[in-house]
């Protein structure tokens, strides 16, 4: 991780992401650029746009990653629709990468990493910002393109555990990100027996790292004893918290703040 004036441009993310560099970002949930800016501004490796579970539109998403563009972070989409269609306006309008929930076979990892290329696979031809709006040949924006973009897949139900092998060897996945929250659910409205969550993550992070891709997490904070655990287990792209968090931790910290200076008056 570098300072914001030093690090790499963000078309490098993919290949810091796949060498497995230590990578900061966050989830981002309000949907504006400002967040994105500030934490371009003080140099996060990258912000992952919350489409999944935020308001996020076609059009905030635009802006969001216009303003990542700006402030020189790699700005990624967790979409909500694991299509092609999805995957094209994210990509068009800008996104160095997407994050897709709830890969649980390798059919879904093959489509989702073809959606995502152009050759070789089946994204459809386009040159808006994300080819800066036909600044270069076209054999040259695809040749980019399939280059710099990151395709992230997400763990996190119980059906992938039993095919995780099958599902991390997918050729044009570059990452997997451990979806704890929701394997946790799933796990507990499984039948029969199933692992724990520190079991089935620990299955997951080993499938990954043996067949060479990189791992992801989320951790509330990057002091905790979780974070620690993460990189334990291979992480390398940490995700922290999100900017509904940062805003609620740190008006707490205010507000409590208030309240002793007013106790001592």
């Amino acid at each position: 991780m570098t300072n914001a004036t030093s690090r790499p441009d963000p078309r490098e993310f993919r290949k810091r992401l796949i060498a497995r560099e230590p990578l900061i970002g966050s989830f981002l949930k309000t949907p504006t650029s400002h967040a994105t800016e500030i934490l371009g501004s003080i140099g996060y490796d990258f912000v992952m746009l919350d489409e999944e579970h935020a308001p996020w539109t076609r059009q905030t998403l635009e802006v969001g990653l216009l303003g990542a563009r700006a402030f020189g972070v790699a700005g990624l989409v967790r979409i909500a629709r694991p299509d092609a269609a999805s995957i094209l306006s994210v990509l068009d309008d800008g996104g160095i990468g997407v994050m897709v929930p709830h890969v649980a076979s390798a059919e879904k990892a093959r489509n989702i990493a073809s959606w995502a290329r152009y050759k070789g696979g089946t994204r459809g031809s386009g040159v808006g910002r994300g080819g800066d709006y036909g600044g270069r040949s076209i054999q040259d924006h695809y040749a980019r393109a399939d280059s710099t973009t990151a395709v992230i897949a997400m763990i996190e139900d119980h059906e992938a555990i039993e095919r995780i092998d099958e599902i991390t060897a997918v050729e044009g996945i570059d990452a997997f990100f451990l979806g704890r929250g929701d394997l946790a659910l799933s796990l507990s409205n499984a039948s029969g027996t199933v692992p724990t969550v520190p079991e089935a993550v620990k299955i997951i992070a080993e499938s990954v790292l043996r067949n060479g891709k990189a791992l992801c997490a989320v951790t509330p904070d990057a002091a905790s004893d979780d974070a620690k655990a993460m990189l334990d287990l291979g992480v390398t792209a940490l995700m922290v918290s999100n900017d509904h968090s940062f805003l609620r931790s740190g008006a707490l910290a205010q507000l409590n703040n208030f309240r002793e200076l007013f106790s001592k008056a």
